[in-house]
């Protein structure tokens, strides 16, 4: 079986894993093999999750036409509707 040996550790860090260690009733060693093996066992997963920007693309789904540019812009420009309201400018003195 290998040893490994941690330099340069940050003392915060070093007391998190002992209280963790303390709290699950495991010496300190054994809490570092426990985690090192979670976050392995897991890793495959985290890895395959889809980032946020990646589900926000599906859920946006792809917008397929035929059509050039020119006559899309077209259609969606006639069937605008100007406002009245909007007609002599905003009122922006309220």
């Amino acid at each position: 079986m290998a040893n490994l040996q941690i330099k340069g550790i940050d003392d915060d860090l070093y007391g998190e894993i002992k209280d963790m260690a303390k709290d699950e009733h495991r010496s300190v060693s054994q809490q570092i093999l426990y985690i090192t093996k979670l976050f392995l066992s897991k890793r495959k997963t985290i890895e395959q999750l889809k980032t946020p920007a990646e589900v926000l693309l599906g859920l946006a789904g792809s917008w397929k036409d035929e059509r050039p540019a020119e006559e899309i812009i077209a259609e969606i420009r006639a069937a605008r509707k100007s406002s009245i309201r909007l007609s002599e400018g905003l009122d922006v003195s309220a």
